[in-house]
């Protein structure tokens, strides 16, 4: 999962200072990317096993990361310019989770399966969004959507 997490890098814009990983669980992608590349990462997580695994490996690692043990919905984080994602939810799910988390201009980094074209078009009629897929080496259907511009439809009438 590390290498897999990597593959991010090459998507974050230039410039982004702080970042929000959804999910967080063993660390992918927002543990191992703060280390990886110094961006400021709230990790949130609602386990609180895991989150207590994520303090102690950020401490150990001297990651540039918080740990908020919180269900997404709930956390009191304040919005960032990225927001990442790795087998956490269906787009149609997962997107009434990050956009409140995104900052004007902001992208989402979601790692996703096979399945990632079924669950767009389930999420387009609720969605607006400007979608950019990237295979991934790993192969198997895996791939990277970069999701930007992402406002419900609701919110045009």
């Amino acid at each position: 999962h590390i290498e897999d997490s990597l593959t991010l890098i090459a998507h974050i814009p230039a410039g982004t200072a702080r970042a929000i990983d959804l999910g967080s669980g063993g660390g992918f992608p927002g543990l191992v990317l703060a280390i990886a590349t110094g961006i400021e990462f709230t990790l949130i997580e609602s386990d609180a096993r895991k989150a207590a695994f994520l303090m102690e490996a950020a401490r150990l690692t001297s990651a540039p990361a918080k740990v908020v043990n919180s269900r997404i919905e709930a956390a009191r984080v304040a919005p960032a310019s990225l927001v990442t994602a790795r087998a956490l939810a269906p787009l149609e799910k997962l997107l009434p989770l990050a956009a409140p988390l995104l900052s004007p201009g902001g992208v989402c980094l979601f790692q996703k399966g096979s399945a990632w074209e079924v669950e767009l078009t389930a999420a387009k009629p609720f969605w607006h969004m400007e979608v950019e897929r990237f295979a991934t080496p790993q192969g198997e259907g895996k791939c990277i959507l970069k999701v930007s511009g992402i406002r419900h439809a609701g919110d045009d009438l």
